[in-house]
């Protein structure tokens, strides 16, 4: 009976055994109208295309056979196999020879003629390309004639994460208004990654502001940036600078990234009046001044600009409003009295007008903070046909390289006196203008001198006032501003911008950035600053650091090797030599600070002193605890056995022989015999002090009052 069940059992399995094991070979050859079988190489390949083909067989579905796959950027000590071609007509007789023809064949994928194996002879770039059409030939090996068409098929390069997101167009320049209300869009910007952006991750990108943060936020992944802070001030700061980092990965940890910056310029809007910076003018006006003569100038300062900083001047007030008016200079953006009628000086000697100054442009939205004007009371005394001279120039700009050499002319002014008499001209400086007494005049012909050295990253204005006064009437005078402009020459050499101290993880990776710095110098070059980073001669085969130039200008550290040891060397000093552009170029030497820390598997700094003491990687908290466990217990029992060993020295102390005696009878006492001396020890009741001390087992050497010593 058990026979019979077992053969049915048989008869029943057997074919569908047959039928599971077959099944998959049927489904894999079955999209093959071909001669030739492809199979990957690569181990990693092999095993993903057999769990494809499990996938596959699963859902009843045909696989693409014609596909090979290699991994880009891959390399070895051997060729990588990629796969092997096969033909049905191959009985092993080694008559087939394989051919390969195609793109790389060759050169850059090799095939081994009897066996059909397919290998990489070289790296690949998937960026370069992507994937490779090859045709696979078998011929008879000694005619040389085909044996099968040619079959045609693709070997894919996969993708690895080797390249970092980088932002082309940068660095970012974007504008908003003053005053924006909170998540107003600044502008986006985008990254790019070489990456495949199909295949994993490797070029999802995820956006984050590294430097910019209250004033602004970015959509991580849109990579809009918008305002977060409400009403921000351009009259309190006017540009911002903000570092974007773009990662691969999706944003998680071992992804690459690449930053970018955005300078952020706050537009104006019209949102403060116009002050007029005193609220009394004094003018004088000679009684025969020319009709449409300026008189003089009143200005409201305004803390906007352009459009918005534009005032109009109007005469609103006054006993001469008929003999004056008042036009508005846009360039200037003051208000300029001018004479309409002529003047009597014997009729009236004075006159007050009350003028008004108003922005042009409003904004509604700040309309409701008051009216945007503001006014002031003008006085213009008329005074006898004796003019004061006359400049050549209502104002005068001159320009000087701060390097000029002292007594060189800066430039001169001219003025004359406008009487018939016609008295000679005088030339002096405003002192209360020129404090520090940088210039000197000429009295005669108001040439203009450079009396100490000057600095433009100290001042680049100088605003004097130059007095000419005639001589044969020392009281008529005239005053001319004049604006000094000092122009830049390359004295400063760059510096680091900041004091710079890096930290490198002792579990670092080699090429990781250490540190990025930046250098600034204080001359304004006309074309902006460009500098050149390199290490000193000696450090230019420096072992453990090397620099890289970014396109913002800055530079990065990165790290040659890992292995680092704090406990070997903590500290290290790596001097930059960073040079301008300058004509003649400077140069400086400045040296970043290099520690050694401690971090954690993420790279985050935990210690950065040579003291602490960092546990080795493996080592789990629950071994320590187990460890201090056996030595706390290993000292317990070292104590145990020397206070135990101290009481089996010490001798039991019987007090009499009649004691012992008593013991004696009362153990021949009948009853237990023996058992009752062991359930009730005699020693305890002549050394009470044994109860919590150390009783020895041997009742013999008790009795004969001879303590037992240690062998």
């Amino acid at each position: 009976m058990p026979e019979r069940l077992a053969e049915t059992i048989v008869a029943l399995w057997t074919p569908l055994i047959i039928l599971w094991i077959t099944l998959p070979t049927c489904v894999y050859m079955a999209p093959m109208n071909q001669a030739y079988t492809l199979s990957t190489g690569s181990p990693l390949e092999l095993g993903r295309q057999s769990e494809e083909l499990r996938i596959l067989n699963r859902s009843k579905r045909g696989w693409v056979w014609n596909q090979m796959f290699v991994l880009e950027e891959f390399s070895g000590p051997e060729p990588i196999l990629v796969g092997r071609l096969h033909t049905d007509l191959d009985p092993g007789s080694k008559k087939i020879k394989y051919i390969l023809s195609g793109d790389g064949a060759g050169t850059i994928f090799q095939i081994n003629d009897i066996t059909g194996d397919i290998h990489a002879i070289k790296r690949l770039d998937r960026e370069e390309k992507a994937e490779y059409t090859l045709t696979a030939q078998a011929v008879d090996w000694e005619t040389n004639k085909p044996l099968e068409p040619p079959s045609e098929f693709i070997i894919k390069v996969q993708d690895i994460n080797d390249n970092a997101p980088e932002f082309l167009n940068g660095p970012y320049h974007a504008t908003v208004p003053e005053m924006s209300i909170l998540g107003t869009s600044v502008t986006n910007v985008t990254a790019t990654d070489a990456d495949d952006p199909v295949y994993g991750n490797s070029a999802k990108l995820v956006y984050s502001i590294l430097e910019g943060q209250p004033y602004f936020s970015i959509e991580p992944e849109t990579a809009i940036i918008k305002t977060a802070l409400p009403n921000m001030d351009r009259e309190a700061k006017e540009e911002y600078l903000v570092v974007i980092q773009a990662k691969d990965m999706g944003g998680h940890s071992g992804g690459l990234s690449g930053t970018t910056t955005l300078t952020v310029t706050l537009t104006d809007v019209n949102d403060n009046p116009p002050k007029f910076a005193q609220s009394l003018y004094h003018f004088s006006v000679p009684e025969d001044v020319v009709l449409g003569t300026a008189i003089g100038r009143v200005k409201a300062n305004d803390q906007d600009i352009g459009e918005n900083a534009q005032s109009s001047y109007d005469i609103i007030d006054g006993d001469g409003t008929a003999l004056f008016e008042i036009t508005s200079d846009a360039q200037a953006q003051d208000g300029v009295i001018r004479l309409r009628k002529p003047l009597d000086f014997e009729t009236k000697k004075s006159y007050t007008l009350k003028v008004e100054a108003a922005n042009i442009h409003i904004d509604p939205r700040f309309s409701g903070r008051g009216p945007f004007k503001d006014t002031a009371t003008v006085k213009i005394v008329v005074e006898d046909a004796d003019e004061p001279p006359v400049f050549s120039s209502p104002t005068y700009l001159l320009e000087v390289h701060e390097n000029a050499a002292l007594n060189s002319v800066i430039g001169q002014v001219t003025a004359r006196d406008p009487d018939i008499t016609s008295s000679p001209i005088r030339f002096s400086i405003d002192r209360h203008t020129d404090l520090e007494r940088q210039f000197n005049i000429n009295a005669d012909d108001g040439k203009i001198t450079l009396a100490t050295p000057l600095d433009r990253e100290l001042s680049v204005w100088h605003n004097i006032t130059i007095i000419a006064t005639e001589i044969r009437n020392h009281s008529q005078i005239s005053r001319v501003p004049v604006a000094i402009k000092v122009l830049d020459v390359n004295d400063n050499a760059p510096e680091f911008a900041a004091e710079y101290e890096a930290f490198l993880c002792e579990n670092g990776k080699p090429g990781q950035v250490i540190q990025t710095v930046s250098a600034m110098d204080k001359d304004d070059p006309k074309n902006g600053h460009y500098f050149l980073y390199s290490l000193l001669p000696e450090m230019v085969n420096n072992p453990n650091f090397t620099i890289k130039k970014n396109e913002d200008n800055s530079l990065s550290i990165l790290a040659k090797h890992n292995g680092f040891n704090r406990q070997k060397q903590e500290v290290y000093l790596l001097p930059i030599v960073i040079s301008d552009s300058g004509n003649p170029p400077l140069s400086s030497t400045s040296t970043l600070t290099i520690r050694v820390c401690g971090c954690s598997n993420d790279g985050v700094v935990q210690s950065c002193n040579v003291e602490a003491y960092v546990l080795p990687i493996g080592l789990s908290m629950g071994a320590l605890i187990a460890i201090l466990a056996c030595i706390i217990l290993l000292l317990v029992i070292v104590v145990l056995f020397v206070t135990l060993r101290r009481h089996k020295n010490e001798p039991l102390i019987i007090k009499d022989d009649e004691d012992v005696r008593e013991n004696i009878i009362r153990y021949d006492d009948e009853g237990g015999g023996e058992e009752d001396t062991e359930a009730f020890d005699i020693a305890t009741l002549q050394n009470p002090d044994g109860i919590n001390g150390f009783l020895p087992h041997d009742r013999r050497g008790l009795l004969r009052g001879i303590p037992e010593n240690d062998a």
